[in-house]
């Protein structure tokens, strides 16, 4: 077993490019990490790596052994997967994506009681507003909020999230309050925006149907909480699901903006590889979250 730990560990440090990062996502300190890849080395009598005071990269014989125990790792997962249907006793690392204000606010309160129910899973929660990768980045299931991508992933809608746009009384009183659409071209509209993002525009729902605005704003983050914070500032106005700007519209710290024509809402779904599929442990984790957000979920359609 110890041979097969240094494996996987080797396993991510390939993936991750360096051996802090693969050892922390094995829960291991670098310097473990370390001895676990010397120790695979000594093993096979060859060098997986070579190493700089900068870089670390693979080396032809780490480079063909990273292709087939990939493949064996992903094998073993599988297998004890299949198996967790037999037993009943779900086990092993669950890794889950999010971006932040939905992660945070919706699926986190989430993962104690699912762990309590099963204290063998380990759920591994990363919360990011930047685009992911599924197969890189060795996620069980991403959570997303957005238009389905095209891909080969499988893909469940669990609702359609209403959004808003939002700005402090404050900033309208100083700065005007828009009355259609084409009026957000003079405002300052606080962005996402990071490498590589799907869109640099914000579409209303109009009563002629969609509207695609090019906006345009002095500045911008790839953290949606970032611009929430800077709407309460009273900076700009910013395009928020309405359920991360609630209790803000509620105390009327924000108020809306253009309320007859809103954004068009974003779907909240899931994917995941097909073959995580026939892991117990992903199909239950997801319908625990469809069942435990039922409330949530129907107030946003």
């Amino acid at each position: 077993m110890p041979y097969v730990e240094s494996i996987k560990v080797f396993c991510r440090v390939v993936e991750l490019g360096s051996i802090t990062s693969g050892g922390r996502d094995m829960r291991l300190t670098p310097a473990v990490a370390s001895n676990r890849i010397k120790e695979l080395e000594k093993r096979l009598g060859v060098r997986l790596f070579d190493r700089t005071t900068r870089k670390l990269r693979t080396t032809e014989a780490g480079q063909l052994f990273y292709d087939h125990a990939r493949r064996v790792i992903d094998t073993l997962d599988d297998a004890e997967a299949a198996l967790a249907g037999f037993s009943g006793q779900l086990r092993g690392a669950l890794r889950v994506s999010s971006p932040l204000g939905l992660g945070q606010r919706l699926l986190a309160p989430l993962v104690p009681a699912f762990a309590d129910s099963h204290p063998d899973v380990q759920i591994q929660l990363r919360l990011s507003d930047r685009k992911i990768d599924l197969l890189e980045d060795r996620l069980d299931i991403a959570f997303m909020l957005g238009n389905p991508p095209d891909s080969t992933f499988k893909q469940r809608k669990l609702a359609d999230v209403p959004r808003a746009l939002v700005a402090t009384p404050d900033y309208l009183a100083k700065h005007g309050t828009p009355d259609s659409p084409q009026a957000l071209m003079n405002h300052n509209c606080l962005l996402l925006r990071y490498p590589r993002s799907p869109e640099y525009f914000w579409t209303l729902n109009t009563s002629d149907g969609p509207l695609k605005l090019n906006v345009l704003g002095r500045f911008d983050a790839d953290s949606s909480d970032i611009l929430t914070d800077w709407a309460l500032a009273g900076h700009g106005i910013a395009n928020k699901p309405r359920f991360e700007v609630a209790m803000h519209l509620g105390s009327g710290a924000l108020v809306e903006v253009l309320p007859q024509t809103p954004p068009m809402p974003t779907s909240f779904l899931c994917l995941y590889p097909h073959r995580k599929l026939q892991d117990p442990k992903v199909r239950l984790f997801i319908d625990y979250v469809a069942e435990a957000l039922k409330p949530q979920l129907r107030a946003m359609s």
